[in-house]
Order: C-alpha cells, then structure tokens, then sequence
C-alpha cells in the first residue's frame, strides 16, 4: 500500500491504479502541438487519452494573485512576450493569446487553475508543479473542489518551509518531495504528519544515489512510490542516469524505458505517452 494507513481514504485511488497498471505514466504538461497548447486543459484531455495515467500541471501567480496553469520562464515562446507572467495582473494574462507549434496566434489564452480543478472530477489523477511559493494560495484554491484530494499529488524541493506547510496543513494532501539524494528523503521522513506517497528521484548520472536499486527498493519499502522523470529538456539536463526518451525512442523500450522500470521505477514522467503506454502494456501485460 502507498502511504500511511490513516490517509488510506485519501489514498485509495492512486493505490488502484498502481494495483492496475503496475508502473503509472505521467504526462509533463500535458500532451501538446499543432494547436494544443501545453498546460491547458485541452493538452491534458489529450494525454490522458494517448495512455497517460496522470498529467502535470504547472502554476503562476498573477501580480493580484491569481493562479494560471503556465510555466514561467516560456512568455516568449508560447505567449511572444518578454515580461514574466507572474508580474502581469490576471487582466493582462486573460487578454494574451497563445502561439501555436509554427508560431501564429492559437485562439486559446492561458488558463486558470480553478478552471482545471472544476473539470476534471471523474478521478483523474494530475500532479501539481512550481506550486511550491504559493503553497497558501494553492491550498486555498483547491479547498474549493473537494474531489482533487484524491486526485492531486502536490511536489516540492525539499526545503524546511514547504515540509512545514504540509506538515501544518489540516487538508492532508498527497505530497511528493523532489530528492537528489537520500539525506533529502529522510529529512522528508523525519515529518511524520505529512501524507508523503512518492518520491520523484532525480538521478544526473547511472552513478545516482537515486538511481541505485538498492536505494530505490528501500523507498518502496517505506510504502512509496518512485518517480522517475524519462523527460528530455536538453543534452546536458539528465534527469534519469541518461535512460530518457530520446533513447527509447531512438533505440526502442527496452533501452531506456525497460532499464527504468526493471530497475524499480513505478511511476515515468515522459513527453510520448502514447509510445510509453504502448511499451508499458506489452511488457507488464496490463
């Protein structure tokens, strides 16, 4: 079972689908080209149905404290601007229009977080990013739409201040440190009114503390799930001892994807659901 026994209920539906599919497949941010926009509710609808068992969501907060699904750094990428989205008012962020895979005005504007909370109630399961300098207003936001706490898994890096929050917080939601090594995940530990279901281990190198079995068996012992992130954001950001997408993709599966979950790797973060789910189903059976 993931997780403490006196957040059971909280728990239960992501303990179905790891009893289900053995290994999940998440989405980072969403499933998006052509005129799908990433981290908007259509990409989502999209990744789920490409195989995907949960999708990644990303906040910001607006100037006035608004929270939109955007990940800052891309304004001029997705929306041609230069100003950081979290120093627009919510007036401004409504008025942008998204650019498309080819660069021309999508129709779509960036959304805001309530309006994903609102729309998915039928138990899909998301994982809430950058979240974490808005831990208050994140909670505030999702008091409001009771059914995510069964749906929402909230991560952060491991610092005093956010395992504080989770630690304080009466809404026990399902959290999931960021761990580099295992020091981080015992300070994780160490709180023990935190309803901790996972951990996303990030492991530079095939030398990773997180990527040794050992380590990772460990964790699974602990009643946790290990996240892995096959993402590739660049030739030089390893995120998975270099078993990433590209080279499942390049090579096949069992490359990349294959080692991860042999190695014990429950749930895989990965841009290609559809490959992935593909992969996974043949090889698990599921």
């Amino acid at each position: 079972m993931i997780g403490k026994k006196e957040y059971a209920q909280t728990n239960e539906l992501l303990n179905a689908r790891l009893e289900e599919k053995k290994v999940l497949i998440a989405v980072h941010r969403g499933a998006w080209g052509g005129n799908v926009i990433e981290n908007t509710i259509p990409s989502f609808e999209l990744a789920l149905g490409m195989g995907a068992d949960m999708f990644e969501c990303d906040l910001s907060k607006s100037a006035d404290g608004e929270l939109f699904c955007f990940h800052d750094g891309y304004e001029q990428r997705l929306l041609n601007q230069k100003e950081n989205i979290k120093t627009m008012s919510s007036e401004q962020i409504d008025s942008l229009v998204f650019q498309n895979s080819i660069g021309d005005a999508s129709g779509k504007h960036v959304e805001r977080f309530e309006e994903v909370l609102a729309h998915f109630t039928q138990g899909e399961l998301f994982n809430v990013d950058r979240a974490w300098p808005i831990l208050a207003e994140t909670d505030e936001a999702m008091r409001k739409y009771p059914h995510v706490l069964k749906q929402a898994i909230i991560k952060t890096p491991v610092k005093e201040e956010y395992l504080s929050f989770f630690q304080n917080c009466p809404v026990k939601y399902m959290y999931m440190p960021i761990v580099y090594n295992m020091d981080e995940l015992r300070k994780v530990l160490s709180y023990d009114q935190i309803n901790v279901v996972g951990v996303e281990a990030i492991a530079g190198s095939a030398d990773s503390e997180m990527f040794e079995e050992e380590n990772l068996k460990w964790i699974r012992e602990q009643g946790l799930y290990v996240w892995v992130n096959s993402i590739t954001l660049s030739d030089h950001h390893v995120l998975s001892g270099t078993f990433d997408d590209d080279k499942a993709l390049r090579e096949g599966g069992d490359a990349a994807w294959g080692v991860l979950m042999e190695r014990g790797y429950n749930v895989i973060q990965t841009d290609w659901p559809s490959q992935l789910a593909n992969y996974r189903n043949r090889k698990l059976g599921v």
